[in-house]
């Protein structure tokens, strides 16, 4: 490895620490699905806490997924941008245009799909399934403005073209978003309704030897809606688990 290399690599290590804080061990926010009230390392390692101050929360197994598959479509010459529907505070984004500019890599653009008001609120014509976990309860933590998580980036020095954000629910904002080409496509909206707006819209656009991550895949409303997908659309290509609760496949054809 020459010394470029190793700089980069060493950016990255550290820029995985720094967005899932598990440098300053922020105390995480106690909620119904995780109602841990310290910081725990293996928690953070597993994406099981929702941190009070960590720019996201889906633990470092979780970055280092994305990392790996950045590495490969890059390897591999697979064209296409980033895409992460449901954002948060945009922490893996914010990871996902480091490793963009630790490798000198100009022609790939992060896209930021989000409400920035948190998870929809479920009415009687949601899907049953949506109705049942009422995510929007929690939209006091779940709901990042959009000038947040452009702050979020600026204090990295991460702000700029190659960052593009598409503001609004998914079922307005992605059958029309100007995205042409993924590489990588990672779905982070929880809900039955969001997770099959992300893949019906955006998986037509993924690249062969692309990739898609569920990250929400051990919630039965997601995992319906991708299993439903897959079935609908004959994809056969294999599932792998990244944890507990996310896996990702790799698209073949």
């Amino acid at each position: 490895m020459n010394g470029t290399q190793n700089t980069a690599e060493l950016y990255l290590d550290l820029l995985e620490k720094v967005v899932t804080n598990v440098v300053y061990e922020d105390a995480p926010i106690p909620n119904e699905w995780f109602p841990e009230q310290d910081f725990r390392p293996e928690n953070r390692e597993t994406g099981t806490d929702w941190p009070s101050v960590a720019h996201t929360m889906v633990g470092l197994k979780r970055i280092r997924n994305i990392r790996t598959l950045l590495d490969q479509v890059v390897a591999d010459g697979v064209p296409g941008d980033f895409i992460e529907t449901g954002v948060w505070r945009g922490g893996l984004c914010i990871f996902a245009r480091g490793y963009f500019k630790a490798h000198g890599i100009t022609d790939r653009t992060v896209w930021l799909a989000d409400s920035f008001e948190g998870i929809p609120v479920t009415g009687d014509e949601s899907h049953p399934m949506d109705q049942e976990m009422a995510l929007h309860r929690s939209n006091d933590v779940l709901g990042v403005s959009a000038d947040t998580v452009r702050e979020n980036f600026g204090r990295y020095g991460l702000l700029d073209d190659q960052v593009r954000f598409l503001p609004g629910w998914f079922k307005d904002t992605l059958p029309t978003a100007p995205v042409e080409q993924l590489a990588v496509l990672r779905l982070d909206g929880d809900l039955y309704e969001s997770t099959l707006d992300a893949l019906d819209n955006l998986y037509p656009k993924l690249s062969t030897g692309g990739f898609v991550v569920i990250d929400d895949y051990f919630i039965p409303a997601c995992r319906k809606a991708v299993d439903e997908f897959r079935e609908k659309h004959g994809i056969t290509d294999e599932v792998e688990a990244i944890d507990d609760y996310s896996v990702f496949w790799r698209r073949s054809a």
